[in-house]
């Protein structure tokens, strides 16, 4: 099963961010208090799929509009302009705006506020 982990400064506030644009909820972990762990379920996640955490970063933030660091994380939505839409109106910051690709769909990527870059994909022809 595969797992994530995103890791962020400021736990409330990675915590609204995701739970708006995805409808997930968040339960800290037995055990994982000391790096403020805290795993996501809802939509997308569990049922021998994706699982995913919130974990609180151990270094600086990277700054806004810097390379990535570590992996990016694409995951599907119904409709790509309106998350992305939604994503920036709540604290996120454009890394690349909805395209079209041919064989895949429609893909934008957001900087989520913790330093993180997400990308969220919905199939061809549901451009907002």
């Amino acid at each position: 099963m595969p797992h994530f982990e995103i890791h962020v400064a400021d736990m409330a506030r990675a915590k609204a961010f995701y739970g708006g644009l995805f409808g997930w909820s968040f339960a800290p972990m037995a055990g994982g208090e000391a790096v403020e762990y805290h795993l996501a379920s809802g939509a997308q996640l569990g049922d021998g799929g994706l699982t995913l955490a919130l974990m609180r970063r151990m270094d600086e933030t990277p700054a806004q509009g810097s390379p990535v660091r570590g992996g990016t994380l694409r995951l599907g939505v119904a409709d790509c302009d309106a998350s992305y839409a939604w994503a920036l109106d709540h604290g996120g910051a454009e890394a690349l705006p909805p395209m079209d690709y041919p064989g895949i769909g429609r893909c934008a990527y957001v900087e989520d506020g913790e330093g993180n870059i997400l990308g969220l994909e919905s199939p061809a022809g549901t451009e907002g």
